[in-house]
């Protein structure tokens, strides 16, 4: 019998209410999911059904009404903001929508604050943004500012920030929202083998459905609700992904 590996992230029966008195509403009902090494999860909904809500309660952003949430095998019930924090560096990585770069930094710089904010510094600190940049397919870019970027370039550039530390789980929202199609593919490749070959936990929420054919399982949430869970065995395996990768490289 093969060992399933351990969760990094596991959270039990979260409730998160929004508002007070009548206008009190429930954006989640009890959800469960546990995110494992190597693996790319999809949480999957439409517009309005809590699935942003739940990722930032993953995300120690947001704290739940109820339910147990452990990260890296640390309770974080009785945490307070200061150590919540110190969880989010130790652990996770973020990736955003609108890529959340700073205009007037170059891309090595937006990288570089990742590095800054948890105390690495100095040469080590620059090889290491200059090697996931690289990684990503920016070598020719590092010294580029935003508004110079495409939106894909600028979106790959927000992967290598949110990969820097090297965190055990990486939490992406709509990652390929604002992206064409081909970008949105690169984009989903890159967070597939980072999952693979680095044995990282990644989330995405989308409901994108070119994003389906990446992922190792697939969360459904409605109205708040875990209502569906499914594993996809016919999704790309590893060296279809760097592949595609590669090619995306090769393309600049």
């Amino acid at each position: 019998m093969i060992d399933q590996p351990q969760p990094v992230l596991e959270a039990i029966d979260i409730v998160k209410e929004l508002g007070s008195g009548a206008g009190k509403v429930r954006a989640v009902k009890g959800a469960s999911l546990a995110l494992v090494p190597g693996e790319l999860t999809l949480l999957m909904g439409p517009s309005g059904s809590g699935k942003t809500t739940l990722l930032s309660i993953l995300g120690c952003i947001l704290s739940s009404t109820s339910g147990i949430l452990r990260v890296a095998g640390t309770e974080t019930t009785n945490l307070d903001s200061e150590e919540l924090a110190d969880l989010r560096r130790k652990h996770m990585g973020f990736i955003f929508q609108s890529y959340n770069l700073f205009p007037t930094l170059t891309a090595l710089e937006n990288v570089r604050i990742a590095l800054d904010v948890r105390g690495q510094k100095g040469f080590a600190a620059s090889n290491r943004c200059e090697e996931v940049l690289r990684d990503v397919g920016l070598a020719h870019r590092l010294r580029s500012y935003p508004g110079n970027l495409s939106g894909g370039e600028q979106q790959r550039v927000a992967v290598a920030r949110a990969i820097a530390s090297s965190p055990s789980i990486v939490l992406a929202d709509e990652p390929t929202a604002a992206l064409d199609g081909e970008n949105g593919h690169a984009v989903m490749a890159l967070l597939a083998r980072i999952a693979k070959e680095q044995k990282r936990s990644v989330l995405a929420v989308t409901h994108d459905p070119r994003t389906l054919s990446y992922a190792d399982r697939v969360v459904r949430i409605e109205d708040g609700r875990i209502v569906g869970e499914e594993r996809r065995p016919d999704g790309l395996d590893a060296p279809e992904i760097a592949d595609l990768t590669k090619r995306r490289k090769a393309n600049g």
